[in-house]
């Protein structure tokens, strides 16, 4: 293997270690702030409950939640491969995105 082949694939594996770390940085940040979110606007709906000033059914609430999600994961499930944009990449910058990925989402 030439010097040429091995720069070129150790800069493409540096590369997408670097960009998968910052994306699976910046991922864990957002799905940290999007939980506090939900989890604030659910317990001020409980405590306008609690208060008497709303009335929820949990039970149509969580027949609804529990629907879209199996919708979303049916979907998501579907997928063919092949049309991730990844998929036409190559091994080394996928291989290296997604070890920077993991990192990156359990250092955050």
């Amino acid at each position: 293997m030439s010097a040429d082949v091995f720069t070129s694939i150790s800069a493409i594996l540096g590369g997408g270690f670097m960009g998968g770390l910052l994306i699976g940085y910046a991922l864990k940040k957002m799905v940290k702030l999007i939980a506090v979110m939900v989890g604030l606007f659910i317990a001020g709906l409980a405590y306008l409950q609690n208060q008497q000033i709303a009335y929820f059914d949990w039970d149509k609430v969580e027949r609804m939640v529990t629907a879209t999600f199996a919708s979303v994961s049916g979907q998501a499930s579907g997928q063919d491969i092949s049309s991730f944009a990844f998929a036409n990449l190559g091994i080394p910058l996928t291989s290296g995105m997604s070890a920077g990925f993991a990192v990156g989402f359990m250092k955050g």
